[in-house]
């Protein structure tokens, strides 16, 4: 099990909201390009707590030297995985030509996870779409796999869409091209010795379980950040760990002390961090107010914990 990196959505904040709620899960960066490691702020972009781990840095980039220095850089910070961007269908990520139109030139991307396996001795993964564009014969995401392991490259996660690099805005790219779940099954049939994880469209216990009958991995996206609380029954179901003792209020709680500790550590307001757990009491009586009250930044100046208690006030 997975939470998908997700542009906007799973910086560190949001990891550290995760993994008070599964131990177990794989964690994955925001999408970072290469351009924005070897030129900008290093700091920011990999900065993230103990506690993350395992955590995976997923870069954007099409250059094997680039990507070779960047996935140094991940082996420096202490990542656990480093993860190639083939599937994000942005037209801003394909003007500068990674993303899913890599799936075009699958010797390129063997190139690039060539090189980073070559540099560090972390796992080298991809992440990809089922096609591109309107081609959906099997042979094209069939012969991809095939030439990238051949450079070594054994974990593949598969996003069972189609990407739509012209027309569809990436927000559509999530929604309107079919899922084809039974394309991700075939590969894993075909390629027996690979780790195959699938990602899309997967919300529920059961679709979990019942993936998990034909691949080796599932990874939830959007459900995971919407309903974060989805999260705390995972380490039980899926990893065989004892029964948890986890509630909302705990987590809420564990979160504030971070809000407090990034406020004082490194001068990040709390709503910074607050914005990314506003689905943890979906579903339960008074959701919506205490949403309301965590997302008010009328009350930006006041401290996380008095922000707390007024969201658990009764009106």
């Amino acid at each position: 099990m997975s939470v998908a990196p997700m542009l906007d959505w799973t910086d560190r904040h949001c990891r550290h909201l995760h993994r008070l709620l599964t131990r177990h899960a794989r964690l994955y960066t925001e999408m970072v390009t290469t351009g924005a490691l070897l030129h900008g702020d290093v700091q920011r972009h990999l900065r993230f707590g103990e506690a993350e781990h395992p955590v995976a840095l997923q870069l954007g980039g099409s250059e094997p030297a680039d990507l070779a220095r960047c996935a140094r850089l991940a082996a420096d910070w202490g990542y656990d995985e480093v993860n190639l961007n083939c599937g994000c269908p942005s037209e801003r990520v394909q003007r500068g030509a990674f993303g899913a139109c890599l799936m075009n030139e699958p010797q390129l991307v063997a190139d690039c996870v060539k090189a980073m396996v070559d540099a560090v001795a972390l796992p080298v993964t991809v992440k990809h779409r089922i096609g591109i564009d309107q081609r959906e014969d099997y042979s094209f995401v069939r012969d991809f796999i095939g030439t990238v392991a051949e450079a070594g490259c054994q974990v593949f996660i598969v996003h069972a869409r189609n990407a739509w690099l012209k027309g569809l805005s990436p927000k559509e790219n999530r929604e309107i091209p079919p899922l084809r779940h039974d394309v991700v099954a075939r590969l894993k049939r075909d390629f027996p010795a690979l780790t195959l994880a699938i990602n899309g469209g997967i919300a529920t216990d059961t679709l979990v379980h019942e993936q998990l009958q034909q691949v080796d991995g599932v990874m939830v996206g959007r459900e995971a950040y919407h309903n974060p609380w989805w999260l705390a029954r995972w380490d039980e179901a899926f990893f065989g760990a004892a029964p948890g003792a986890l509630t909302r209020e705990g987590v809420e709680e564990a979160m504030v002390a971070y809000m407090e500790h990034e406020a004082s550590a490194h001068g990040t307001p709390w709503y910074a961090v607050a914005r990314h757990m506003l689905g943890l009491r979906n579903g339960l009586p008074g959701a919506r107010r205490w949403r309301q009250v965590w997302s008010d930044h009328r009350l930006k100046d006041r401290p996380a914990r008095e922000v707390m208690a007024l969201a658990r006030t009764r009106p």
